[in-house]
Formats: C-alpha cells, structure tokens, sequence
C-alpha cells in the first residue's frame, strides 16, 4: 500500500488573564495521519470515497481545498500542493505561531513504498501560547516501509529532526509529533530512540501506556486490532514527543487514539491510522520570564537561558549599531559573557551599579535586502539611566519585566546583525 501522508489537525487552548500573561494553561494535540493521496494511485483501505470522507473528517494533500472550505480554525498553514509536489503536512489551529518552515528529508527509499514520489519531510513552527510563552512544534511524516533501504532512509530522517532541533530549539521547550512509521519493537528502528535520548524528549505513548520504558526492540510487535481500539497499550507508528525547558514546565496529561470520534454516519472508519490525541499542561518557572519575539525570521537561532546560572544579575550590556542593531552584549555579575551579532557600528556599554537593574526595552524593526531586522534598541535600568544603538523606524515596540523582575539576556536569531530579538527576564 502506498504510504498515507501526514496532515496534522492541531486544536490548541490556553488560559490568559486579561492582558497579563498567563502563568499556566492546557492545550491539546490531535496528530492523524491520512490517506490523502488520490484515490486512484491510494485507497486508505477503508468505507467511502475520500471526498466524502475529507467533508467529515478532514483528509488533506490531495484534498486539501476540500478541508479547508469546512474548516473553521483561525489559523492554518497553507497548501505545498498537490501529488507530485507537496508533503501533505498542514496545521490548523485555535493559537498563533511564528517562523513557520518547512524541510524535506535529505534522504529517501523507494524500496517498498513510494515515499520519493512526494517531498515529504517536516514543519517547524513556533507556537505561541501566551505572551512571551513559544513551544517549538515539528510535524513529520518518515519514510515507510520495512526493506534495508526503508530502515537506513527512515533511520536519516528522524536524525534529521534530532539535527534540526539540535541546531534550532536549544533551550526550548518543544514538540514533535506525526508519523514516524517506526515502531519500538522494530531492532532497525533505532531513530526513535536516538531521538529521545539525545534531544531529551519524552514518548507520551511510552510514558503513559508503557509506565516509562519502551517495548523491547526485537520484541512481538504491539499491534493495534482493526477498528477501535480497546485501550492505549498497543503501539502506532503515530507518536507525540515533548520535552520542557528552564522557562516552561510541560506535562502529558492523557494520551487518548480518537478514532471513536472520527467514523462515518455508518460509524466506518474513515482513514487507516488511529488518531492520537494527546493532552498537556503547561506551567512557567517561578524565577524566569520571556518577552515577545520581535523582528524577523532570519539568521541563526540562539538562547541565553541554558547559559543562564541561578539568580543572575547584569553587570553591563554593551549595544552595537548604526544603521540597524548589530549587537547585543550582557556581562553578569558571575562573568559569563552573552554576546549575540556582529562586528559593526559602534559599541555603546551601560555599566550598572550594585542593585541596579534593567527593566525595559523597546525594539525598532524593518526592511533590509528584503528581510525584516531590528533598527535599533533603547534599554532603560530601575535607576532610569538608559542605553541605545542603532536608528528607529516607525515600527517599535516595547516591554518591561514584571515586577521585581529584570532583563538578563536574549533569544531570537542573529547573523551579522540582530534579526529577532525577545527578551529574558529573571527574578532580581
């Protein structure tokens, strides 16, 4: 059978508190993988034609005009097109993302699917769930099938999204999900598992239907009957990964295979995997805080939080620019040296004194060679002493930390200059 393509239907919900943000919240993810190809070249090898299927379930790729016209989510990606020339990989969604991408896999195998007939691969968005609160999330869809070809291909691609968050989310909470097309009782399925260990994520699967540990590889494999399943101890190729960070805590709080809510009026199946739905919770450390991501989505990721020791303080932030915002610079108190940018414009350096704090920012942005950057920046301290850099624009905005709260670093993306800029604040 041809390999299905996956489409993930994301329905996020939050807690706020008027304009303050919010503390800690719950959001849910649907991941469903569907036979979307045209029914022609793929049947999913249930009831009912794939049209009238899309209407009440939502299929995607091939048919994709036809869930998006019932659908009413705020926010959804938009179509890379159809066979030949789109992954199939969509979201759609109650909450707002940024840096929206998507990557084809490096490597694929035609052994015993036609997995190189499309582009598939991954997208990477950064959802934001509050004010200054993202959740990096990767949907995928790996290579299918079991020959030697299929294992080493599907084996690159799921090294390629450990690479990707390696080089993209340090520090960051994050989610992956979709289909793997690999199993843990698989011995050559070793990519799972890589993943797990090394970006230091957590199976929600293995996690609550497995009490932590994984099925042996090697094992009988734990297949799911037809129809709906009786419980969550069989394993799926479909699989929701999660890890948190020193900013946000997160929790799987249930893991559910929804395919009772997904059948036909004749209660028929309507796609060949079983959904999986997976509930978080989600909560902010006591002592740390974000601001918004402001900018564009260019150069390098970067994160001062993992660098951050306990209780850290500000000794002096050095702003360069000119034209535009080239650097930023904090030195704190324990000498640890936060520098993100380049060489140009001329360095400005704001010394502080015992007690002393920085406790707001306000960021200008715009165009250049095509790609939105930070202009300028202006960094006032609880003694009302300020530092700038750079030229403003009419596109500015600013923060302040929270109350007893003070600006200690920064993340976003940088090159040459500061493409995107937020703000980390610690308690002071």
């Amino acid at each position: 059978m041809l390999s299905a393509i996956t489409s993930l239907l994301a329905i996020f919900s939050c807690r706020s508190v008027f304009a303050i943000p919010a503390a800690s919240g719950t959001f849910t993810i649907l991941s469903m993988n569907v036979a979307g190809l045209p029914e022609i070249l793929n049947s999913n090898g249930e009831s009912g034609d794939k049209t009238t299927n899309t209407r009440i379930i939502g299929e995607d790729f091939n048919y994709h005009a036809i869930l998006y016209a019932a659908d009413t989510h705020p926010f959804r990606t938009a179509t890379s097109g159809g066979v030949p020339f789109g992954s199939g990989l969509n979201t759609l969604s109650n909450i707002d993302w940024i840096d929206f991408s998507r990557t084809k896999w490096a490597t694929c195998s035609d052994a015993s699917e036609f997995d190189c007939f499309t582009p598939k691969g991954f997208t990477f968005m950064r959802v934001r769930i509050d004010e200054g609160v993202y959740i990096d999330a990767v949907n995928l869809h790996a290579d299918a099938g079991i020959e030697d070809a299929d294992d080493v291909a599907r084996s690159a691609n799921i090294d390629q999204v450990r690479d990707f968050l390696a080089a993209n989310s340090i520090g960051n909470a994050v989610l992956v999900f979709g289909d793997t097309n690999s199993r843990y009782t698989r011995a050559a399925d070793t990519g799972i598992r890589d993943l797990v260990s090394q970006q230091d994520l957590t199976d929600v699967w293995v996690e609550l239907a497995q009490n932590g540990s994984p099925p042996s590889a090697g094992a009988d494999a734990l297949l799911c009957p037809d129809g709906i399943p009786p419980d969550i101890s069989c394993e799926t190729v479909d699989k929701v990964f999660f890890r948190g960070s020193r900013l946000i805590n997160l929790s799987s709080t249930a893991f559910f295979y929804d395919t009772a809510r997904f059948l036909s009026p004749n209660l028929t199946l309507l796609t060949d995997h079983n959904p999986v739905r997976v509930e978080f919770s989600w909560s902010l450390a006591s002592d740390l805080r974000q601001s918004d991501l402001f900018g564009g989505p260019h150069g390098t990721y970067f994160n001062d939080l993992p660098a951050l020791p306990s209780s850290p303080k500000v000794a002096s932030l050095t702003l360069r620019g000119a034209s535009r915002l080239d650097a930023i610079s904090f030195t704190l108190t324990s000498d640890i040296v936060l520098s993100h940018g380049g060489t140009g414009g001329s360095p400005v350096t704001l010394t502080l004194s015992a007690g002393e704090a920085l406790i707001a920012a306000a960021l200008c942005w715009d165009k250049h060679d095509g790609d939105t950057r930070n202009f300028s920046a202006n960094v006032t301290t609880s003694a009302g002493r300020s530092v700038q850099a750079g030229t403003t624009t009419e596109n500015c905005a600013s923060v302040s930390a929270p109350d007893g709260f003070g600006i200690v670093g920064a993340f976003g993306q940088d090159g040459d200059e500061m493409d995107q800029v937020g703000w980390i604040f610690a308690k002071q």
